[in-house]
């Protein structure tokens, strides 16, 4: 039987940590990997995360099964991170959250969720986006379609075009809209962007799925779910997916949670019967490590402090480092304005070069990136980000 099947060509952004790691030059730069890298190229374990570990070592005395929708103070810890307690309690029994194998699993299971619901249901995606995003949700049996979102020459928003594009969506239809930091672009909405967006769904019918995978590496915890609240507040229904990889360091843990909110209470309760039924046919019970970290985290004082010290430490050298790569392009005299680097949020920016450009990075100087110029701005540190203006200064000429 598996004889018939055929080889898949890899992933092409997973494909080039092995190719990394085998090339000899010691000048080589990793700009492709999604995971944030510290100043010696290291992913750390975050130090409140260490002790939430010794506490949980110490204290834990079972490891049975949590339950199909996982730790309920987790659940509960996460949801009060995206929406405030303010908004979470005054959203009552309507809003429902479910531990998830990380983002992915959230994502999938809003899909499914989706498909359950309203199995004719169009899910729009901007383009671009991150690309596991149209295999997840499209495995669920769902129509993708695209909105315009990214602008390669002005390197922003197409706001009007992405309007325009959604105007079109059906009462039903399912709009990814990403929390913040996009990935892959680093270019977010503005709030009144946000506010016009938070108007048409309201005027269209049509349901928001956000995808919150790095609330607090834009600009600030509370900074980063302005759009999540503004439409948690205003619209009878939302889901949101957030994910603990990033803003925790959890990326092997996978720790994530749906959140779903309903027009009442009783649907909500009938919604959570179904999560928890396609979370059972489908993983059975989330990993609890990851989630029980959390959740130690948020529920001491102390650690919570350390841990939010620690991510703005985290934001800041990211930000910092956009602005030294922008400032460092500019001395070496090369003419084109990256200006748009600094502006953007998060790990992730398109760098602007061609897909020929960007294999010649790879082949010719060893700086490993995606093919559509998409680079991981916490790759670059004081040690490399010499060799790696000077390469773009000699490929893109100064």
């Amino acid at each position: 039987m598996f004889d018939s099947l055929q080889a898949l060509p890899p992933d092409p952004i997973l494909a080039l940590t092995p190719a990394y790691r085998a090339d000899p030059n010691p000048d080589k730069i990793d700009l492709g990997a999604g995971v944030y890298k510290d100043e010696n190229g290291n992913t750390p374990v975050m130090r409140a995360v260490k002790k939430a570990e010794q506490t949980l070592l110490a204290e834990q005395d079972s490891k049975a099964y949590v339950g199909a929708g996982g730790a309920a103070g987790f659940n509960e810890a996460i949801a009060s991170l995206a929406f405030g307690e303010t908004l979470k309690q005054s959203l009552g029994e309507r809003r429902v959250s479910l531990q998830t194998p990380g983002g992915c699993g959230g994502l999938r299971l809003a899909a499914e969720f989706v498909a359950q619901a309203n199995p004719d249901a169009t899910v729009w995606v901007s383009d671009p986006t991150w690309p596991n995003h149209r295999p997840l949700l499209g495995a669920a049996g769902l129509e993708i379609a695209a909105y315009p979102y990214y602008d390669f020459d002005s390197h922003s928003v197409r706001f009007d075009a992405m309007f325009e594009s959604l105007s079109a969506a059906a009462a039903g239809d399912v709009v990814l809209l990403h929390g913040c930091c996009h990935n892959p672009c680093g270019a977010d909405l503005g709030r009144e962007q946000w506010r016009e967006m938070r108007d048409l769904a309201l005027d269209k019918g049509f349901n928001v799925l956000i995808d919150m995978a790095y609330q607090g590496l834009g600009d600030g915890l509370k900074e980063d779910v302005y759009g999540v609240r503004l439409l948690a507040e205003s619209l009878p229904e939302l889901l949101l997916v957030s994910s603990c990889s990033k803003n925790f360091g959890l990326y092997r843990e996978r720790t994530g949670a749906l959140s779903v909110i309903c027009r009442t209470g009783p649907v909500a309760k009938a919604a959570m019967s179904r999560l928890a039924a396609t979370a059972r046919a489908n993983w059975s019970m989330p990993p609890d490590h990851g989630a029980a970290i959390v959740q130690t985290i948020m529920e001491d004082d102390g650690l919570r402090a350390d841990w939010e010290l620690e991510l703005a430490e985290v934001r800041d050298r990211i930000n910092g480092l956009r602005a030294a790569f922008v400032r460092e392009l500019a001395t070496a005299g090369v003419e084109r304005d990256f200006g748009f680097i600094e502006r953007e949020k998060g790990m992730f920016s398109f760098l602007g070069v061609t897909t020929e450009q960007a294999e010649s990075l790879v082949r010719d100087y060893s700086i490993y990136l995606v093919k559509s110029g998409r680079i991981n701005i916490a790759g670059i540190n004081r040690a490399n980000i010499g060799y790696l203006v000077r390469s773009l200064a000699e490929l893109l000429g100064s």
